[in-house]
């Protein structure tokens, strides 16, 4: 079964909504605690939950407790580049697919903020996005969904709202320059609710265009529950964010979708699929609303669990195009069409070639490579390759006329044969190693199997032994216990 969540939004979203459904989805305030505690942001950061009445409907309000706002001696953070959160969030031991998601989410932040600054996402200067609420909203939320398990989320389209808001930049017309460009850069659907005041926020804005996979009406699926988040606003209509979570049969594909799951993809191609936990493999307890947890009280709750090794985060590249999801592509073989774009430069900066990567990825690159090639009048330079499934290669193109040096694009149909695969954790002795498990054509045999690079480096790392020897130990237990399941083999 796959588990879908779709976000019913008719009065807006923001950070604080969505913590405020995931908790009262059954999402524990404890465990959003203790992980947000690891991320050892500079003030003590505290989540209060409480129970609240939205024009006689029950709803849950998450806020964010931070000691500047209520100890006037003590200063607020400062606002933060891109870079600052990003170190942030991957110095965190949380888990993998909670990381990869945030990431993502404020890279898409930072390119909207630059396209309407005119300046390089590198170099814009976070505001209200970067304080230290709005981190823990995003992370929080990106965490509350992995507790889930989630595999596919999708989002109502998304009210605009009216008048003006006041941000770090002075009065600003609704919906907030960033929103609109986040909105623009989606392509989402948008409608006037009538509404007056700001209705999505740029955290609720960034979060909805960069996980959901479809905007539009709620997906098939059987209902299982609703969190009902509130927000601060007293409008004709209840201000709740409503989360629906279900379960659909794997086989059955959803219009547009994306698997949640895959939002990373390793930028040389190679695709990782982390575990996403059920709700009954956190020992965490409920939470009620009206709890208060704080940092120290959530770090003591984490002393009897064992210790885990959780892998470092990847290179986050979001595929947001296909028409499949990428669980759903990995589980599939046979020859299939793909569109080869490659072009060469000689005068392009090395330093835009990553950032080139994360675009392609983005526009919804299967994979993307470079290689040094000795170009006319005896000039090294750079042969790029992007490989996309037809429907997204003019996405693709675009991304390199506009982000190289670049006179031309050529553009070649081909036929590739991928073979069906499969993730399948492996327990060593150290620790859980993930196996890429591929099988042969139309065969449920394993053909091969490899074990994942970053799991074998964090067990290495933190039992100080050389890598290879947890490489070389996996390999070895899976064709022991291969060939214990199958002497034949």
């Amino acid at each position: 079964m796959k588990t879908l969540a779709f976000i019913d939004c008719p009065t807006g979203i923001s950070g604080d909504m969505c913590l405020g459904a995931l908790v009262s989805a059954g999402v524990p305030l404890v465990y959003l605690q203790t992980q947000i505690a690891q991320l050892q942001l500079p003030e003590t950061v505290e989540l209060r939950a409480t129970n609240v009445r939205k024009n006689g409907i029950a709803a849950t309000k998450v806020d964010v407790l931070l000691p500047h706002e209520t100890q006037k001696d003590v200063p607020p953070p400062p606002a933060r580049h891109l870079r600052d959160i990003e170190t942030i969030i991957t110095h965190a031991p949380l888990p993998e697919r909670a990381i990869a998601w945030s990431l993502a989410i404020f890279r898409r932040l930072a390119e909207a903020e630059g396209a309407i600054h005119g300046i390089d996402p590198q170099q814009v200067h976070f505001h209200e996005v970067g304080a230290t609420d709005a981190i823990v909203d995003i992370v929080g939320t990106c965490l509350g969904f992995d507790w889930l398990g989630l595999d596919e989320l999708h989002c109502a389209p998304l009210p605009t709202g009216t008048g003006t808001v006041r941000a770090a930049h002075g009065r600003l017309p609704v919906p907030a320059p960033a929103v609109l460009k986040l909105m623009e850069m989606a392509q989402v659907p948008i409608y006037n609710a009538g509404l007056k005041g700001e209705l999505v926020t740029p955290t609720g804005a960034a979060i909805a265009t960069e996980l959901a996979a479809h905007f539009g009406e709620p997906p098939t699926m059987q209902l299982q529950k609703v969190g009902l988040g509130a927000g601060n606003k007293d409008l004709p209509m209840p201000n709740i964010l409503r989360l629906w979570i279900g379960q659909v049969a794997n086989h059955v594909a959803t219009t547009n979708s994306t698997s949640l799951g895959t939002a990373t993809e390793i930028a040389h191609g190679h695709h990782d699929h982390a575990h996403a936990p059920a709700p009954h493999e956190h020992p965490h307890p409920p939470t009620t609303a009206g709890d208060r947890v704080t940092a120290s009280t959530a770090v003591a709750a984490t002393s009897s669990r064992p210790s885990e090794v959780t892998p470092p985060p990847q290179p986050v590249a979001t595929t947001k195009a296909a028409t499949v999801s990428m669980a759903e592509r990995e589980a599939l073989s046979g020859r299939e069409t793909v569109t080869v774009l490659e072009t060469q430069v000689d005068d392009l900066s090395p330093q835009a070639i990553g950032y080139l990567y994360d675009r392609l990825f983005a526009a919804g690159a299967l994979d993307v490579f470079v290689q040094t090639v000795v170009m006319k009048k005896s000039r090294p330079g750079h042969l790029l390759v992007a490989i996309a499934y037809p429907p997204q290669a003019n996405n693709c193109e675009a991304v390199l006329l506009q982000e190289t040096t670049t006179l031309g694009v050529r553009c070649t149909e081909q036929t590739r044969l991928r073979l069906r695969r499969e993730i399948i954790p492996l327990q060593l002795p150290l620790g859980t190693v993930r196996m890429k498990v591929a099988f042969a054509p139309d065969s449920d045999r394993p053909l091969k199997a490899h074990p994942e690079f970053e799991d074998c480096a964090a067990i290495a790392q933190h039992h100080q032994i050389p890598w290879r020897d947890i490489h070389n130990q996996a390999l070895t237990q899976w064709h022991q216990q291969r060939s214990a399941q199958n002497p034949a083999i």
